[in-house]
């Protein structure tokens, strides 16, 4: 008689099973959140739904920002080679807004063409109306890597900063081409373009700031050389992880947009109860619409709800002042429920299959352009500094401060030329590196593992704690060059 209970409770304890992430996602979207959305009107408050192309497209690069700051000229400098269409130049060469994809040919297309692709995910930006649809074109080449989409404001177009806000939690990154200033005028530009930042971005401190040139012409400050190229490295670094955690930023986004959702729906059905059947409907709209705020926080005690979880205030105020509120829809727990099984069972299982995924597809980083210049050679980050220093020198490069080390190895009462690990602790410490940093030297100096060290050893140890020092990294595995002479054919 009550079978219906016992196959629900089994369908609760069993999450769905997927074969890819993308599917994964898709199914759960459709069948279990997009349900919860349309029927509590989400996408007119908050963002359209989400279509097949949203799960399955590449990451995309968003470079915002005035004409002629060099927003085509960083595209340029990092696919090293043109696209159609492009025109640089120290006036508004570029009058319109770009976006870059890879294409099976080269060619232009314009963006009311694009909006009405399935295969893209620029559908959502049909929104936004022909002011912006007329200035957008897409140019298709066929170099590898990510996409990019380059936007201008200050051009006149009021649905500018609605599409950026509509972007605003997903920005991480912003650039600022600095080439022509002192050190000392960058970080009085930093201080400058994170408080710009604020007007825009709810929490500008989350974001990450690179300062460079970026392009490829000589540096005009020689003295900025050492600062733009750490830069320019951490930035590739970020820019070639976007394929890696791409799945992992999509299951992310989902998890938020469902919580948001919830919530949603606890305010929407909240406004529904609280609305006359009959009379007065416009003053009581009125007076919810005021009291916005107490309605927030019964819902967050009733459910025990993060106040992060809330959308912003004003926003939402504004935006019910356009709604009915009788057609809202009253509290239905079973959309909920379900949404509530997908967070707490099948995300879990999604997890679990992103991991499988990294593990069994080879690394996926973004390849070719300047890209390709920057992992190999002597013009590689930190290539002969730090622990790479001597790589390329016959000697070995510990040898020339060994003897001062060897008079402190002989202090330390070696027995058949190796000192014990209490001996080596007791000289090693007195750098004042944490035991974490110094056991990682130990295990890199020890290169017969046992135990105890030899005076090339030793010497080894005392030049990678210099090297840690110094303020360089340590390297996870002993370099080829760093290994003690008497020692090589060991190892090899």
């Amino acid at each position: 008689m009550f079978s219906w209970l016992r196959s629900d409770d089994r369908r609760r304890k069993d999450p769905e099973v997927f074969q890819t992430v993308s599917d994964g996602l898709k199914k759960l979207y459709r069948t279990k959140l997009l349900p919860l959305e349309e029927h509590y009107r989400f996408h007119e408050f908050h963002s359209p739904a989400l279509e097949d192309a949203d799960f399955d497209n590449k990451p995309m690069v968003l470079l915002v920002g005035q004409y002629s700051t060099g927003k085509t000229t960083f595209i340029r400098y990092l696919l090293e080679q043109d696209f159609p269409g492009m025109r640089i130049g120290p006036e508004p060469t570029t009058d319109s807004f770009i976006s870059v994809m890879q294409g099976e040919v080269e060619g232009i297309i314009p963006g009311n063409a694009l909006v009405v692709d399935p295969k893209k995910p620029f559908r959502k930006l049909n929104a936004f109306g022909n002011a912006f649809l007329n200035r957008w074109v897409q140019r298709e080449l066929t170099h590898p890597g990510c996409s990019l989409f380059s936007l201008e404001y200050e051009r006149g177009y009021g649905s500018f900063i609605k599409a950026l806000k509509n972007h605003e939690d997903k920005m991480r990154v912003v650039l600022n081409k600095a080439d022509q200033i002192e050190t000392q005028q960058l970080m009085r530009v930093y201080g400058a373009l994170m408080w710009s930042l604020g007007k825009i971005v709810n929490t500008p401190e989350v974001i990450r700031v690179y300062i460079g040139s970026f392009w490829s012409h000589p540096l005009l400050i020689p003295d900025n050389r050492k600062l733009f190229e750490a830069e320019e490295q951490d930035l590739f670094r970020d820019i070639q992880s976007l394929p890696r955690n791409a799945a992992l930023r999509k299951l992310n986004d989902l998890i938020k947009r469902a919580r948001l959702a919830k919530v949603h729906a606890y305010i929407i059905s909240s406004l529904k109860k609280e609305m006359p059947s009959m009379f007065g409907k416009d003053n009581k709209k009125k007076e919810l619409v005021n009291n916005l705020a107490e309605i927030y926080a019964q819902i967050e005690r009733e459910h025990q709800i993060s106040p992060g979880d809330f959308p912003n205030l004003k926003r939402m105020q504004d935006q019910l002042q356009a709604q009915d509120f009788s057609k809202f829809q009253p509290l239905k727990s079973k959309l909920l429920e379900v949404v509530d099984d997908m967070l707490a069972h099948d995300i879990a299982q999604l997890m679990v299959l992103v991991r499988q995924e990294e593990t069994q597809r080879p690394a996926q980083i973004v390849k070719g352009g300047a890209f390709e210049g920057t992992l190999h050679g002597p013009f590689g980050h930190g290539y002969g500094e730090g622990a790479g220093e001597g790589i390329d020198d016959v000697e070995w490069v510990v040898a020339r401060d060994k003897p001062m080390y060897d008079e402190i190895f002989y202090t330390l009462s070696p027995v058949d030329g190796k000192i014990t690990g209490a001996n080596a602790k007791k000289e090693m410490v007195r750098s004042k590196l944490p035991n974490s940093v110094l056991g990682k030297i130990w295990k890199l100096a020890d290169i017969d593992k046992d135990g105890m060290l030899d005076d090339e050893e030793f010497a080894l140890a005392n030049h990678l704690i210099k090297v840690k020092l110094e303020g360089h990294e340590l390297p996870n595995e002993l370099p080829a060059h760093l290994v003690p002479p008497s020692k090589r054919k060991a190892t090899e």
